[in-house]
């Protein structure tokens, strides 16, 4: 972005702006809290936090094992994960019967 600058000005082209869609000005202050509320941030304790930990170690350890599939969507994920249960259903079904 083409920026010109001067002790008492700052000269932005209308072609960059119009490019990139707008341009929004804002003091430190006020992008830093803009920053901080946008993401928000939760803190558990106890019980729950500790079942969370567990979900996320239990996940963590399936991702390193290769246990986790790749989906687009959530709708794909589940229908990958279905075909998965139902492939591994059979096989254990047919390991029963030999």
């Amino acid at each position: 972005m083409p920026i010109l600058m001067n002790k008492n000005s700052i000269t932005i082209s209308k072609e960059s702006v119009k490019k990139r869609g707008g341009i929004v000005i804002l003091d430190l202050k006020e992008y830093q809290e803009l920053c901080r509320k946008a993401i928000p941030t939760y803190y558990l304790s106890g019980k729950k936090a500790e079942e969370i930990d567990k979900l996320v170690e239990e996940g963590l350890r399936e991702y390193k094992e290769g246990k986790t599939i790749n989906a687009s969507s959530l709708r794909e994920a589940l229908n990958v994960y279905g075909k998965k249960n139902r492939q591994n259903k059979k096989h254990r079904i047919l390991k029963k019967i030999s």
